[in-house]
């Protein structure tokens, strides 16, 4: 900002409001999605599902996946000296706010200040955060040695089934190489790790740790009994990601997997590959090796 004459910021300014603006209405119509005031929150699970709209009819497809994290990622912390700054967008903001409040009920969208007076922008209120982290954070769920899954463990034992237009479509745990033709086999989606979407959750919970402070701590894993802050959460994960690449405690490398000659052949141990996604149980690199664009 010091750095920004004031007619460039009354251009970000008008921005940044319409953009707000987008961001609530958005969140609204994931809480009430269509005419039927389906949500896309299950309040019973405490999780985020995606909603089938087939034949007129809506109904959710409550597999625990990837999916039921996004809503995370959606959050932004707002120092109060930006505000400030910006005094047609905070007006806008302020009104928006009192006066559809219909709209912002269900989200965190600045009602209250946090940590230092900064305030919070988010999809997902405290509430939610809490009940969402729960899953994420279980190991017999999403969370891994290695990281966290794109579907939960839960789903090993449990497939999920959808039935439609008589036919059958099953979907459970594949920590690996995908076991399915659809999409022409190219489905990876179904339990290994995947580093952009390990990495968004992460850079999230910082900045939820940002506004809500060292007060705000959880389970870490769930049923541990072991409390952190979501800025420790995020750590650990880190080093969990990292373990992929490290050698462990007998000198092996997950990522390399039972490949002997990578593991132990002084000419290729050293030789990291960054691969398009590892397995969700063991850290093994999957997929091509050369992704250094998304997981490097």
């Amino acid at each position: 900002f010091p750095t920004r004459r004031s007619s460039d910021l009354k251009v970000y300014e008008d921005v940044a409001s319409k953009f707000f603006e987008h961001f609530v209405y958005i969140a609204d119509a994931m809480n009430n999605v269509g005419s039927e005031g389906t949500e896309l929150w299950d309040e019973h699970d405490g999780f985020y599902y995606d909603v089938m709209h087939l034949s007129g009819e809506q109904f959710p497809i409550k597999l625990r996946s990837v999916v039921g994290l996004i809503p995370l990622c959606a959050v932004e912390t707002i120092e109060e000296e930006w505000l400030e700054k910006l005094p047609d967008f905070r007006r806008r903001t302020a009104f928006l706010l009192e006066n559809r409040k219909d709209l912002v009920d269900d989200i965190a969208c600045m009602q209250k200040d946090g940590e230092q007076g900064r305030h919070l922008l988010a999809l997902v209120n405290k509430e939610r955060l809490v009940r969402v982290l729960e899953t994420m954070l279980d190991e017999q769920e999403f969370l891994s040695d290695h990281g966290i899954r794109s579907l939960s463990r839960f789903h090993k034992d449990c497939p999920y089934f959808l039935e439609m237009d008589h036919t059958e479509y099953r979907v459970e745990y594949d920590p690996a190489e995908s076991r399915t033709g659809m999409f022409g086999g190219n489905s990876n989606w179904r339990g290994p790790i995947w580093f952009p979407i390990n990495y968004l959750p992460d850079e999230a919970l910082q900045k939820f740790d940002f506004y809500y402070g060292e007060e705000f701590v959880v389970e870490f894993p769930t049923g541990s009994g072991k409390h952190m802050t979501l800025w420790e959460v995020s750590q650990e994960l880190e080093k969990r990601l990292c373990s992929i690449f490290l050698r462990d405690g007998s000198g092996k490398r997950a990522v390399f997997g039972d490949a002997e000659k990578l593991q132990s052949d002084e000419h290729w141990r050293d030789n990291l590959l960054f691969n398009e996604y590892f397995d969700g149980d063991t850290g093994r690199g999957l997929g091509a090796g050369h992704q250094t664009g998304w997981t490097g």
